[in-house]
């Protein structure tokens, strides 16, 4: 038997598996930057089971690991789709299938919108150099993330007793965003929160930034 026999063989038991303990949970794969859940998105729909890392059931998964084994015939899906379970609206993204291991999902608890400052309108000395949010350009919206929080992570600068520093947010998106972000583009959460991103990079889980809290 080949390695893709038995791949293939691994993801018809979880599919069985699924069937019998899972729930029924809508699959979609984003076909650009916006609304990553809308209806046009989603390619099927398939009983899901997600279990604690490691398959062990004897304590609940805290809030701050926000990583899954997703339990499901994965044949179809890649790393980047999205799912969204029906009984209560939980949302998960793939973040690894890797070979004859389980699916590694990402529960996903925000929703951003990712902005890209505007920048010097004219050639030469403007009147103002910083940016003005009216003028921002918005690259993504609607899109399911993990978003831990570090306290206190900034420096502070005003010297104030009474000064808090700034947090700092450890953010993962599905890989299926496709996007070069950049330094300082802002990212609002469903929550109202703003944060510049100061480091960006893609690795083979998806997409992994460094949010700086933005303060007013």
């Amino acid at each position: 038997m080949d390695g893709r026999t038995l791949q293939d063989r691994i993801y018809n038991g979880y599919g069985k598996a699924a069937s019998a303990i899972g729930m029924d949970c809508d699959l979609f794969r984003p076909c650009n930057a916006f609304d990553p859940l809308a209806a046009e998105n989603r390619i099927m729909r398939m009983p899901v089971a997600f279990l604690p890392v490691g398959g062990r059931i004897r304590r609940p998964v805290l809030q701050t690991d926000p990583y899954w084994e997703g339990v499901f015939d994965a044949a179809y899906a890649e790393p980047g789709d999205i799912l969204r379970r029906r009984a209560d609206d939980a949302v998960f993204f793939i973040a690894a299938k890797q070979p004859l291991l389980p699916v590694l999902c990402v529960r996903a608890l925000r929703t951003i919108a990712i902005a890209r400052p505007s920048t010097a309108n004219s050639a030469g000395l403007n009147l103002y150099g910083g940016t003005v949010t009216a003028l921002d350009t918005t690259i993504a919206t609607g899109w399911p993330a993990s978003l831990e929080i570090t306290a206190g992570s900034g420096t502070a600068t005003a010297g104030m007793q009474s000064e808090l520093t700034p947090a700092a947010w450890n953010v993962q998106l599905p890989g299926s965003l496709r996007l070069d972000l950049q330094v300082s583009d802002i990212i609002t959460d469903d929550q109202g929160r703003i944060g510049v991103i100061s480091i960006a990079e893609t690795t083979d889980f998806g997409t992994r930034l460094t949010v700086k809290q933005a303060s007013t």
